[in-house]
């Protein structure tokens, strides 16, 4: 038997029924990934798997390293062919990582391709592949067709101009693509010799010159009002922690006026600062009723070395140990309080933290919508099945996996879209095992609409994206 078979990852018959029947055929909304829009509205079409599969992958270029590949052939200028060969070598060293199974359900959904890749199948793999993804099948556009990619959104940077984006909407390819919202670089009162020419930016973007906070203010919401007109729906922030909330609009003003002319503010400075923006993005999201999403947890950067030589996203990030919930209640609070506190999904990084988030999204329910503050999917280091398993069981028990808005991709790579089969799998295997230990009804009628409604549908319903069905 194939090792990616028809019933991988589901381990008994009641699994096997409800993926097959509820949630294998279920389309895909993608609502979070770092697709470059370029790609998509240029309908990119790969020359190899170096290209489609090693660019831009950390999670490779991780286990690469680990297993005493040189960086020239990660990230350096190595050959394409040279690359996947050191990839190809790497492979079998991935047993038990979550990369064995993902670079073969990859292989197998993309390319049809059941071999085992190690270095003596890689001369033949390259071959076959780099043929196939010749064909319109495997372009950009021929990707999302064939795996029913409903609707997908970017993330951006404020000063983005979204030309993509309208390019896209001039033409349509099947698959919605739509913009959210990125401000993570207006906080960066730290490191004035980076803010300052993206403030710069910022004012060109919004038709202002940026000279002091209120003018900050006006350009964000200037830029905000801009995405919701190409149809954004959704921010997103990679933040350590929630930021505090007893900080000031004077005290931000003070601060953003010493980093415009050139003084680095402190730590502490720096998270007031955060506060008092975040505090302001709930108010943009709440009023134009977007979702709001926090990526939580990520110590970045973490070899000084290596980033100050390759840049920031290429492998040196890991778990944070941070004091999450003190911190997030009292932001959602504040939000809440000041009656800005939009619907909201909350990505956790540390397992630690998951009974925690999962009980505090509790707190904000307001009747208004179900699910209102969704606990979301594991993510980074935590989307593969362990930490699958561990984020549904938390959301499970402290509230309501059926209003569980489900997986996306969090990806660079066009390469990814299997994921959203390896959580469906996971998912039903889940709850499967259930049923067949006796602690669900065995009862297609109430477990499969709950599947389906995860895979898509609730997804849909809560982001409210225009055009998507």
């Amino acid at each position: 038997m194939a090792f990616i078979h028809e019933n991988f990852l589901l381990s008994g018959q009641a699994a096997r029924r409800l993926y097959h029947a509820f949630a294998a055929s279920e389309p895909i909304l993608d609502y979070h990934n770092h697709l470059p829009p370029k790609e998509l509205a240029e309908n990119r079409r790969f020359r190899n798997l170096t290209e489609i599969w090693l660019e831009g992958d950390h999670y490779k270029w991780r286990a690469m390293r680990a297993n005493g590949v040189p960086e020239e052939l990660c990230t350096g200028p190595a050959e394409p062919y040279q690359k996947f060969l050191a990839w190809a070598r790497t492979v079998p060293h991935t047993l038990r990582n979550p990369l064995y199974h993902w670079t073969h359900l990859e292989l197998k959904r993309y390319f049809g391709i059941e071999e085992l890749l190690d270095e003596t199948t890689a001369p033949a793999i390259w071959a076959r592949t780099s043929e196939m993804l010749a064909t319109d099948e495997l372009s950009v556009h021929g990707i999302l067709r064939k795996f029913q990619v409903k609707a997908l959104c970017t993330t951006d940077d404020p000063i983005d101009d979204l030309r993509y984006h309208a390019q896209i909407a001039k033409n349509p390819m099947g698959a919605i693509v739509l913009p959210a919202f990125r401000p993570d670089k207006a906080l960066n009162v730290h490191v004035p010799e980076l803010y300052n020419p993206w403030l710069d930016s910022l004012g060109e973007a919004a038709g202002l010159t940026v000279r002091n906070f209120q003018s900050l203010l006006d350009a964000l919401g200037k830029r905000h009002d801009y995405f919701h007109s190409m149809g954004s729906r959704l921010s997103d922030h990679g933040l350590n922690c929630a930021p505090p909330v007893h900080g000031t609009e004077n005290e931000a003003a003070d601060i953003f006026e010493r980093a415009r002319n050139g003084q680095a503010a402190d730590p502490a400075e720096q998270q007031l600062f955060a506060g008092v923006l975040m505090r302001f993005f709930g108010h943009l999201d709440a009023g134009k009723g977007w979702t709001k999403q926090l990526h939580l947890g990520a110590r970045r950067g973490n070899n000084t070395r290596m980033v100050a030589r390759l840049g920031p996203d290429t492998g040196f990030d890991s778990i944070g140990d941070y004091p999450q919930i003190d911190a997030l209640g009292n932001f959602l609070n504040a939000l809440d309080s000041a009656g800005s506190l939009p619907r909201m999904i909350l990505y956790n990084l540390n397992p630690s933290d998951n009974y925690a988030m999962a009980t505090m999204v509790g707190n904000f329910m307001d009747g208004s919508i179900a699910g209102r503050i969704q606990f979301g999917s594991g993510w980074w280091f935590l989307d593969q099945k362990e930490a699958m398993e561990w984020q549904m069981n938390a959301l499970s028990n402290c509230g309501l996996l059926s209003r569980f808005v489900g997986m996306l991709t969090d990806s660079r790579s066009f390469m990814s879209y299997p994921r959203h089969e390896y959580f469906r799998r996971t998912l039903c295997n889940l709850i499967g095992q259930d049923i067949e230990a006796g602690l669900l009804p065995d009862s297609d009628a109430l477990a499969g609409p709950m599947i389906r409604n995860i895979c898509f549908a609730n997804a849909k319903n809560f982001l409210g994206l225009p055009g998507v069905e």
